[in-house]
């Protein structure tokens, strides 16, 4: 196995804890500690307790990982309710 070999798994973020860093339940029940990968950080992207997020982990140390995809909530729509949104404000002249 290459040093650069990941290994990706699935989980569910468990508890938010200090310094970036998350406490994620994988798919098959273990527990690890993650953080976010440069590019989440780059683009401010959150993660909150409870949020499906995708992990890689080096098969050295299988109880650290870092975070680099957050996945998408079905029950999140849209817009909010009334449907459409409102276009934004003319600039006047």
């Amino acid at each position: 196995m290459a040093k650069d070999d990941m290994i990706e798994f699935e989980g569910v973020v468990r508890d938010v804890l200090p310094d970036g860093l998350y406490r994620i339940e994988l798919d098959n029940g273990h527990d690890i500690i993650a953080y976010t990968a440069g590019r989440m950080k780059k683009f401010k992207i959150r993660i909150l307790a409870g949020d499906r997020v995708t992990v890689e982990m080096t098969p050295y140390d299988l109880t650290k990982g870092r975070i680099n995809f957050r996945h998408k909530d079905e029950r999140a729509g849209g817009p909010g309710p009334g449907g459409q949104r409102r276009p934004p404000p003319r600039k006047r002249r």
